[in-house]
């Protein structure tokens, strides 16, 4: 069974720094792809970063520079790094991944358009200015 479990989310201020884990289960990270994306109420759900096999990472415009996706083996966790935060940032933030097969290659977790069929409840992020 997959699990994702996101936490870390909180209040901060702009140009402050956060970190964001999603503790997993049933997710094999060198052959799979876990992505964070954001969501605002009236918008729709964006993507933010993915890391995918042999720990290749991608990330959106808006964060490049500013967030850092990795993972701890050991943990089973995913993380995101958040520097520089602006206004603009804050959202609901969630964890999703992609079990299919060849889920990890670039061509499908590097572009962006794999099947995230599993996701976590979410943690919110604010940031104010």
């Amino acid at each position: 069974q997959v699990q994702l479990v996101e936490s870390g989310g909180t209040s901060v201020q702009a140009r402050g720094s956060l970190r964001l884990s999603c503790v997993t289960t049933g997710v094999t990270f060198s052959d799979n792809c876990v992505g964070w994306f954001r969501q605002v109420p009236g918008k729709d759900r964006e993507g933010v970063a993915r890391i995918s096999t042999g720990n290749s990472t991608w990330y959106e415009d808006p964060v490049k520079g500013r967030f850092t996706i990795s993972l701890d083996n050991a943990k089973n966790t995913v993380y995101l790094q958040m520097n520089s935060l602006k206004p603009d940032d804050t959202a609901m933030y969630y964890c999703a991944a992609d079990i299919n097969p060849y889920a990890g290659l670039w061509y499908n977790c590097g572009s962006g358009k794999g099947d995230f069929g599993y996701w976590g409840q979410g943690t919110q992020v604010t940031v104010s200015s």
